[in-house]
């Protein structure tokens, strides 16, 4: 599979794996959040402005 283009790079298809949707992130913003498998998150969904904000879980 080709790469893609640098300005291209973080445009994403969301999917649908049964009743889940999905969207794959880049490795390279995972690795600056130090996120690892199996980590705790919390999903916000800001319905005004429509974005979903990810956060790490902090117990």
């Amino acid at each position: 599979m080709a790469r893609r283009k640098l300005e291209d790079r973080n445009i994403r298809k969301l999917a649908k794996n049964g009743p889940t949707y999905f969207v794959t992130l880049p490795i390279e913003g995972i690795r600056d959040l130090g996120w690892i498998k199996s980590q705790k998150l919390v999903v916000n969904v800001d319905k005004k402005n429509k974005k979903i904000v990810i956060k790490d879980w902090k117990k």
